[in-house]
């Protein structure tokens, strides 16, 4: 088959073919954050195209979500927010004014047709993914996920649920310890609150610091109690380039493999972290970005592969695409196919997209002191944590296709952006489309001019800077018992005393 590529050039055994899923509800590019917000879930239709017309659905197993149910979402969030998101609609929330604030919703977070829906269709997407490497894949990609801000009670910065944290719990079911690391260009602040006080998640968020949403993420923030040193932020400038970057990922994320040793990873993948991303300001190259996805799958560790951030949306979908290809070992032409979307890529047509000249103001003498520090915190560690382990809680059950039933040549169609076996999978039929995105049958899309000019819409962003808020206070409550003896550490009432100390 022709798969337009060679396979990647690799080292030891990363050479290896792995085994990779990839989850894809058609559904999910209909949702529709409103007229001039930056927020596109679009975007994931038109990456899907791409991996569609490239010949790359081909190489892996291909599934729709099953939307997390209201049971599964409340492993993390609280009860009351959850039943908040799936009463609240456009026509409806000028009754509620006291519960948009109270739960952060409305302007970043804005409520649109099928909100409920698509939070289910995300959060299901990485939930699967986490499932699948639970029971032997080695790679699975949702890049309708990586929501990262979401909070236990509230929305924050365009996210709602927070999927990763929601997948690296189940994770945490097989798993003594996973290690989340966080690419986009914002800080994951929402994940790091999540798990600030356990040992058995390491968090390490790679991210714009100074006057910037969501304002937190300092270099001095390491985590507390039982997860003290197991949470690290490397706090960036405006400008970085590919060279600037992986001068500190690889030997931060490589020293943190051997102390660490996780036996899942959860890479949030945003792209806001590219060069001449509408809301970002770094200059990172398609490949620069990719270069970390190549570096994490070096490792032969379980990889959960999420989306995240990403604004302007043709380079999105360049850059997801090629990851997906990095994840298979499949080098894929920079020419691009002709597909629907294909107007988006003018004027030259390529999936790669040469940095902009912009200054870097990260200088070797800053990097030099970050890697240092951080390389620093982590010879504190001690090797390894370890969990005693009893009687695992049962995986979370969401009724998915006999693979084995499958046949890869009619799963997809490559004339259609919708490759996915519907005839094998859970009705989905009761499930309401946004009334407003679909028209006469037809997916409403967004005007291509439009999109091609990139005007800098308002930041809509607000500063954010919360102490760090203990994970799910369920872990200590009934609700323990989805977790069972694995169950993260309880964490302490501590708020505001977070280690600081240089």
């Amino acid at each position: 088959m022709e798969t337009g590529g060679n396979s990647l050039p690799s080292v030891g055994t990363d050479g290896t073919k792995r085994k990779v899923c990839y989850f894809y509800d058609p559904e999910v590019g209909n949702y529709y954050y409103g007229q001039g917000h930056p927020m596109k879930p679009h975007r994931i239709r038109m990456t899907h195209s791409l991996l569609a017309h490239y010949g790359l659905l081909h190489h892996m197993q291909v599934l729709k979500p099953h939307p997390a149910r209201e049971r599964d979402l409340c492993r993390f969030h609280a009860d009351d927010y959850i039943s908040f998101l799936r009463s609240i609609t456009p026509e409806t929330q000028q009754d509620q004014i006291r519960a948009l604030k109270r739960f952060n919703v409305g302007e970043d977070c804005p409520v649109f047709d099928g909100l409920y829906s698509f939070c289910q269709t995300y959060a299901g997407g990485s939930v699967g993914g986490a499932i699948k490497l639970n029971h032997g894949h080695d790679i699975a990609v949702n890049w309708a996920g990586g929501l990262h801000h979401a909070k236990k009670c509230e929305a924050s910065g365009f996210c709602y649920v927070n999927d990763i944290v929601l997948a690296i719990l189940e994770l945490l079911k097989r798993h003594e310890r996973v290690l989340y690391v966080d690419i986009d260009i914002h800080h994951g602040d929402g994940v790091e609150e999540a798990f600030y006080t356990t040992d058995r998640v390491m968090t390490v968020s790679f991210h714009k610091f100074g006057d910037y949403f969501p304002g937190t993420g300092d270099i001095r923030d390491i985590g507390y109690a039982n997860g003290k040193y197991y949470s690290l932020n490397v706090p960036l400038d405006d400008g970085i380039d590919d060279e600037s970057y992986q001068s500190l990922f690889k030997p931060i994320i490589g020293k943190v493999m051997e102390v660490f040793q996780p036996g899942a990873v959860v890479l949030q993948c945003g792209a806001d972290s590219l060069s001449g991303d509408r809301l970002g300001c770094f200059n990172l190259s398609i490949k620069g970005h990719a270069e970390c996805v190549r570096f994490m799958r070096s490792f032969n560790v379980p990889l959960l592969l999420l989306g995240g951030g990403g604004y302007t949306i043709r380079n999105v979908a360049r850059c997801w695409c090629y990851e997906t290809g990095v994840a298979l070992g499949i080098e894929i032409d920079d020419k691009m196919p002709q597909h629907e979307y294909y107007e988006y890529f003018g004027p030259d047509y390529t999936l790669h997209v040469a940095p902009s000249n912009m200054e870097n103001k990260n200088t070797r003498l800053q990097l030099d002191e970050i890697r240092a520090k951080l390389l620093d915190n982590l010879s504190k560690l001690r090797h390894v944590p370890s969990v005693q382990f009893q009687e695992r809680p049962p995986d979370t059950e969401f009724p998915e296709p006999d693979e084995d039933l499958e046949d890869p040549d009619e799963r997809h169609d490559l004339d259609s952006d919708m490759e996915v076996d519907d005839q094998k999978l859970p009705d989905e039929s009761s499930r309401k489309p946004p009334s407003n995105i679909i028209q006469n049958g037809r997916i409403k899309r967004e005007n291509i001019e439009n999109e091609l000019k990139d005007q800098e819409p308002h930041k809509v962003a607000a500063d954010h800077a919360r102490g760090a808020e203990p994970m799910a206070e369920e872990m200590s409550s009934s609700k323990a018992s989805d977790i069972g003896p694995m169950a993260v550490d309880e964490p302490s009432s501590v708020k505001a005393e977070q280690d600081n100390t240089s």
